[in-house]
């Protein structure tokens, strides 16, 4: 090293002094006992289970609105598309209009193939129904984003469950159970 001098006029820098090197190594010290204390403290918070506090602030633990809790659940579970098609089928007599509605009422939603099965009380409704599905998934797919549903399958009217008469087997499923 070279034993420089400072230009004329500007003072030499002081060398830091016994007392000075004092503080310094004291700031030192404390910086690196604050540390270990916030460390040692991390550790019994973890040990604790967390042992975060409820404070002013906001944080991942607060509590959030019911419908904010239900839209990040939909979310993070990747259910937007049944979970819009399940709004459509509550509102399916704004959809498809009042009339079509007292006859015709959606039963299920397959995600897989996108096919939204529609059951009519009688096979005139199911007819008609047929012909307007082309106009339905139009409308369906503006309201659940593009190709949310591919097809709707129509269904007649199904008919009551068949009695076999008064005297059964208790537990049977009739006559076709016996046959194997």
């Amino acid at each position: 090293m070279t034993d420089e001098q400072p230009p004329a006029g500007i003072p030499k820098p002081a060398e830091p002094s016994g007392v000075d090197l004092a503080r310094v190594a004291l700031r030192a010290a404390k910086e690196q006992a604050r540390a270990r204390g916030d460390a040692a403290q991390q550790k019994r918070q973890a040990r604790r289970g967390g042992g975060l506090r409820s404070g002013a602030r906001a944080d991942g633990r607060d509590p959030m609105a019911f419908g904010a809790a239900i839209n990040r659940l939909i979310t993070e579970r990747g259910w937007e598309t049944p979970a819009a098609v399940g709004g459509v089928m509550g509102r399916w007599p704004q959809i498809v209009g009042e009339d079509v509605a007292k006859h015709c009422e959606p039963e299920k939603y397959d995600e897989d193939e996108r096919v939204l099965v529609v059951r009519c009380d009688s096979t005139a409704w199911a007819t008609n129904l047929r012909l307007l599905a082309p106009q339905l998934v139009a409308r369906l797919n503006e309201d659940l984003g593009h190709g949310a549903v591919k097809l709707i399958k129509v269904n007649g009217p199904g008919g009551p469950p068949r009695r076999y008469g008064p005297l059964r087997a208790p537990g049977s499923t009739g006559p076709g159970d016996t046959y194997g």
